[in-house]
């Protein structure tokens, strides 16, 4: 078969074993590649009695079939483990250059075993693997240990992390081609409880393919589409993401002050409209995208990517901050110490609404721009405070005895969007299989910005069958890889039709729309399997009792009956089991005897 690669490479870093293997091609058509490859081999690899720390857990790197094709946005990689923040089955994907030089290496996937003694680092290169020493760059930032180990985004790609993985903060992320981010959910501490420092690729092997002559008009067809997109030929280049900030206020849907208020007065002065205006530099690209949202931004202190609508919100309006600049040296500083942002600003913003409540003894408080530099730092490196804010939102909240504080689900905290005012996007974000998570089926599509079509997003009834479309070609994308930005305009019918055309293997769109249904059953099962039940599907309970303000003002969120009506349309039991008719329908019976 073409587009795949055919290798695994295995490291198993307590013995120093560098070992290759051939790809499950069984499993690979069944699960694509990227998440859902990845999640089937933790699945095998890393049972309940594996903690995240333990040197039995994994990490997995994954490309897609699409990966390194030229197809647009084909630049990504997923890292799969098992959770320290949630401890739920996790993936996390980034964008930039390394995924693409990692399958031009000759791989599909690479599972990194066990703890290394010291301090080291990977280097692959198509001619061989080495594992080096790096004691000299433990303690280094992510632009330092990237510049010293030679990132070329043309040639040669660094993947790290920063002194946050080194010191096991919950929300670590991995870094690559310095400022690109697999974030959610700590990768990065799992990294860093491995003593591996980073892993270094070059590549140049093409990838192979059934049909190319096909392949490459159905490329060309996507581009088109592309380019008569609105979001993603104009919105998106011109703005960034943040091109929604102002949107997202006036309906009534900004969390604002840890979720207090769902309206930010001071919004615009965070906007995508305003970075433009006062600190753009010009926007930048993943490589293989035409869209370009990427912002290369400056202030007085300094030049950066960023920040991106998540980094804005978290550590503006959850904060209720709204100086610009202060907002963009901290989004550079998570960077560069290699953190989750949107974790970051949200444990922030949970510490302030303590302090101000008198549980916290604290100078953090809602609005004060002056610390928020500073306590990213201290965060980084667990000193003072810091230390207790790197355990995350749900920890600390509990810590202080008011655990409703944390504004997460299953222990990730939750993003940009409040779900009074968006009732499918709090659905999804209740369901998730890795926590509070936007990008596993985002419903802004659907429910504000009318893509492919507008719906009612104060509606409660019908809303599960659109939350579960968005999750199965969400797990797609995630798959095969591709960026979600893409799909705003190229629709699932087209990553079809080019997959088939790259592999030779049939993917009419609905077989490729239940791949992604197995894989979310899969990494359902996996949480049963680690004890999730029903009450871990669920909101912050201040979402379910507080009336949201601005043009949400009055609304709840409506949880109860959509998950009712969300299970019985994913043919699960009442608890939220998967039933056995499904699991069989999906291929997944054998696996789950042990769970159902």
């Amino acid at each position: 078969m073409k587009g795949w690669m055919g290798k695994v490479l295995n490291v198993d870093l307590g013995s120093g074993a560098v070992t290759t293997t051939p790809l499950d091609m069984d499993m690979a058509t069944q699960f694509i590649g990227g998440r859902g490859l990845g999640a089937r081999l933790l699945w095998d690899l890393v049972g309940p009695e594996v903690e995240p720390f333990s040197p039995d857990n994994v990490l997995i790197f994954a490309a897609g079939p699409l990966t390194a094709t030229g197809y647009q946005t084909s630049n990504r990689f997923s890292v799969s483990t098992k959770s320290p923040l949630t401890g739920t089955v996790l993936d996390a994907n980034s964008g930039g250059w390394w995924g693409m030089h990692f399958k031009r290496a000759g791989y599909d996937a690479m599972i990194v075993r066990g703890r290394a003694e010291k301090p080291v680092y990977i280097e692959i290169k198509e001619d061989g693997v080495t594992i080096h020493d790096a004691s000299h760059l433990w303690g280094r930032t992510v632009s330092e240990t990237s510049e010293a180990l030679g990132q070329d985004k043309n040639k040669r790609s660094v993947l790290c992390i920063g002194p946050a993985g080194e010191n096991r903060v919950l929300f670590a992320a991995i870094m690559n081609d310095a400022t690109r981010a697999a974030a959610r959910g700590g990768p990065g501490a799992v990294m860093g409880s491995k003593n591996l420092k980073a892993i270094v690729v070059e590549g140049k092997t093409r990838v192979e393919m059934d049909d190319k002559e096909r392949f490459r008009f159905v490329q060309y067809e996507s581009t088109k589409m592309l380019k008569a997109n609105p979001v993603t030929s104009q919105a998106f280049p011109e703005f960034g993401t943040s091109v929604v900030m102002n949107i997202i206020n006036a309906i009534g849907a900004l969390p604002t002050r840890n979720f207090q208020q769902s309206y930010f007065e001071h919004a615009d002065d965070i906007s995508g409209e305003t970075i433009t205006e006062d600190i753009l530099i010009k926007n930048t690209a993943c490589w293989a995208c035409p869209i370009a949202c990427t912002r290369l931004t400056k202030t007085s202190k300094g030049e950066g990517e960023g920040p991106e609508y998540e980094s804005a919100w978290s550590f503006g309006a959850a904060c209720g901050i709204h100086d610009l600049e202060a907002i963009t040296n901290t989004n550079y500083i998570c960077n560069d110490l290699g953190m989750d942002t949107i974790s970051a600003g949200s444990t922030i913003a949970c510490a302030m609404e303590l302090t101000e409540r008198g549980l916290l003894d604290s100078d953090l408080r809602f609005g004060r721009a002056d610390l928020l530099e500073q306590t990213v730092e201290d965060i980084g490196y667990r000193r003072g405070l810091g230390d207790e804010l790197a355990e995350g939102s749900a920890r600390l909240a509990a810590k202080y005895g008011a655990p409703e504080l944390s504004m997460s689900v299953k222990k990730l905290e939750m993003p940009a969007y409040d779900p009074r005012g968006m009732q499918g996007q709090g659905l999804l974000f209740a369901t998730s299989n890795r926590g509070g998570c936007h990008m596993r089926g985002n419903m802004l599509g659907s429910e504000v910005l009318g893509l492919p079509k507008l719906i009612d997003r104060l509606q409660v009834q019908g809303k599960a069958g659109y939350v579960i479309l968005h999750q199965h070609s969400a797990a797609v994308l995630d798959s095969i890889v591709a960026c979600k930005f893409a799909n705003i305009a190229i629709a699932e019918e087209y990553f079809a039709r080019a997959l088939t055309a790259l592999t030779g293997v049939s993917y009419p769109t609905g077989d490729l729309i239940k791949a992604g249904e197995r894989i979310w059953n899969l990494e359902r099962l996996y949480n049963l399997r680690e004890g999730f039940t029903r009450d871990d599907d669920n909101l912050p309970p201040r979402l379910l009792n507080e009336p949201a303000t601005g043009g949400s003002e009055g609304q709840v969120s409506h949880l109860g009956p959509m998950l009712e009506e969300y299970y019985r349309a994913r043919g699960w039991d009442a608890n939220g089991v998967p039933k056995r008719a499904k699991l069989e329908d999906l291929g997944l019976a054998e696996l789950a005897l042990e769970v159902v």
